[in-house]
């Protein structure tokens, strides 16, 4: 795989990370979070979110409901690396992908090192780990790409 940095795709991927942002600011006002609050910090809408999902009847969800769900949590996961991690949104060629493409978040952790993640992979292991727990999907996240401050191992 590799990053797509064409002219283009530098406009692509910006739009994609103001769609993310503006989807996870959208679920934060819906659970109760002003737009000033999620600005100031993105995590302010963690609680909310959290008792969102976790009252969900996730047992009687269509594909298209699993669908807007995982939208949703990837918007938010990239928001929240992007703008408290100093990660960016990256395109990267996949030719494996149905688009030929996928978007993944870059960061540089603690050593120095880029390391990317992608947040719909994040996402889909948490709906395969339920009950969704944000806090464990943020930090799984935050654990591959080096910035959470527990010891990180070989990859």
């Amino acid at each position: 795989m590799r990053n797509n940095t064409s002219d283009g795709s530098a406009a692509e991927v910006s739009q994609w990370a103001e769609g993310a942002h503006g989807n996870a600011a959208h679920l934060a006002a819906m659970v109760g979070v002003t737009r000033e609050q999620f600005e100031a910090d993105p995590l302010a809408s963690l609680p909310g979110l959290q008792n969102y999902v976790s009252r969900l009847p996730l047992g009687e969800f269509e594909q298209s409901d699993w669908i807007t769900l995982h939208t949703d949590l990837v918007s938010f996961l990239g928001d929240v690396l992007v703008r408290r991690r100093g990660a960016h949104w990256m395109k990267v060629d996949d030719p494996e992908a149905p688009t030929g493409y996928r978007y993944f978040i870059e960061g540089t952790g603690f050593d120095g090192q880029a390391h990317q993640v992608e947040p719909y992979d994040v996402v889909m292991e948490e709906f395969e780990h339920l009950p969704i727990d944000i806090a464990r999907m943020l930090a799984n996240a935050e654990a591959v790409l080096h910035v959470s401050s527990a010891p990180q191992g070989d990859d």
